[in-house]
């Protein structure tokens, strides 16, 4: 826990430090000209960890964007808003949002938030470039103005499904998911890849988020011979089942996807984890383009893992879009960041598709060895 509790007094500390706007009234923050700007994700909630990561990269970006002069001439002011990764709580997070004339969103985190927002900031006039969001109807059924630094279940889940299929060849395996945008959308994309690739799973159920207790669902892959887990969710439920699985004495290999991303999965499952393999990007703590804002990061004991850096690079990339367009208009943003690209950020150079999607999508095995994860 001690890394989780770094990053968020690191958190506070930046917010006090270097966020203009955010201790003073609406009145001032009008008068003064600042541009606001928002990150939402779940700042409260079992997921809180990537609400941290979120709120992380965004408010580092805003002091690095300050420092050197704003956008067009004005400071930032940084909004954070807290949907829990509830659908209801995120829209009427939007609409507080758009009501404040935020002209970004860096978030949501959730997919099953994401799509119901896009709508609202569709309507109101808000650019959302989510950092996480992987699920396909985001983009697909977005309007004008949604965008994501990360890529898509169907191509996460494209290379889950072969990885498995080639890597665990005979093995017995388990799809399962949380019934969420996120969970469901994944593991139907993995399990159309394995299907594909000619391997059946022996189980595919679903499990309920938020409980603690998975014995049954552990005794009913235990009875049914698995020896792989593929889950679609996030990393708290995803480390109980694995560490209960360990508990029941089942020789099993969790597989994941991106929402392993945290440390607090290892804190979950303990020693259970070790071996874990998951699908993620790869590391963008070492890529050259990332380094400056990687040490600025570690200078204040925070590891920019997971989400941080993807949502650094939303607020990175719509800055130089806007100073492109010489214009803070969400439209015209929008219209700049598909038209106008490649965009260089922490990430490397991006460039979207009409729809707002990244253009070369870079998902990777990572394997959790003693406590953290590496590239396989």
């Amino acid at each position: 826990m001690m890394q989780r509790r770094q990053l968020l007094g690191t958190v506070a500390g930046l917010t006090a430090a270097g966020v203009a706007g955010l201790g003073a009234g609406r009145d001032a923050v009008a008068q003064s000209g600042t541009l606001r700007i928002a990150s939402v994700g779940p700042m409260t909630g079992q997921y809180a960890a990537f609400g941290a990561q979120l709120r992380a990269g965004a408010e580092q970006a805003v002091i690095d964007l300050n420092a050197a002069g704003g956008v067009l001439g004005q400071q930032l002011a940084l909004e954070i808003g807290d949907d829990a990764c509830d659908p209801r709580q995120a829209v009427s997070v939007a609409n507080q949002m758009a009501s404040r004339q935020v002209k970004l969103i860096a978030g949501h985190f959730c997919s099953g938030s994401s799509i119901p927002a896009s709508k609202v900031y569709a309507e109101e006039g808000v650019l959302q470039i989510s950092p996480a969001s992987t699920n396909p109807q985001y983009t697909d059924a977005g309007g004008w103005n949604t965008f994501r630094t990360c890529g898509r279940d169907d191509q996460q889940g494209k290379v889950a499904g072969a990885y498995i299929a080639k890597t665990f060849a005979g093995k017995k395996v388990a799809i399962l998911h949380d019934n969420s945008a996120y969970g469901k959308g994944l593991a139907d994309e993995t399990k159309k890849s394995l299907n594909a690739a000619g391997t059946t799973e022996t189980v595919y159920a679903a499990y309920t988020p938020g409980e603690r207790d998975y014995s049954a669902l552990v005794s009913r892959l235990k009875s049914s011979g698995v020896e792989i887990i593929y889950v679609g969710g996030y990393h708290t439920e995803a480390g109980l089942i694995l560490r209960q699985a360990k508990e029941q004495g089942m020789p099993v290999t969790l597989i994941g996807g991106d929402a392993l991303v945290t440390n607090e999965f290892w804190q979950i499952a303990g020693a259970a984890g070790e071996g874990t393999l998951m699908t993620f990007a790869s590391d963008p703590r070492k890529r050259p383009s990332a380094a400056e804002v990687v040490a600025r990061f570690r200078a204040k004991n925070v590891d920019p893992e997971g989400y941080v850096l993807y949502t650094y690079a939303a607020v990175q990339i719509w800055a130089d879009a806007a100073k492109k367009a010489n214009s803070t208009d969400p439209e015209k943003v929008s219209e700049t960041l598909k038209s106008g690209g490649p965009w260089n950020s922490v990430l490397g150079p991006i460039s979207f598709d009409s729809k707002g999607d990244v253009t070369v999508p870079d998902y990777v095995f990572y394997v959790w060895k003693n406590g953290s994860y590496g590239e396989v």
